[in-house]
């Protein structure tokens, strides 16, 4: 698994993990299991969505040379 989430794209995904699973508390709900999604890829640095469709949010690395 090649890495295809930019260090803004895993922030954005903790927050909104994080905001979902206090929701799911707050509001008493299964829902916030939800969150597993977001935390999950963030911590990886992988979406397998954004593979299937070709987009990654990484910076281009320069070559050396």
């Amino acid at each position: 698994m090649k890495r295809n989430e930019g260090n803004m794209d895993r922030i954005i995904r903790i927050v909104l993990g994080v905001a979902i699973a206090a929701a799911g508390l707050y509001f008493q709900s299964w829902l916030g299991l939800i969150a597993i999604i977001p935390l999950a890829t963030a911590l990886v640095g992988f979406c397998p969505l954004y593979a299937i469709f070709g987009i990654s949010t990484c910076p281009v690395q320069q070559s050396r040379g």
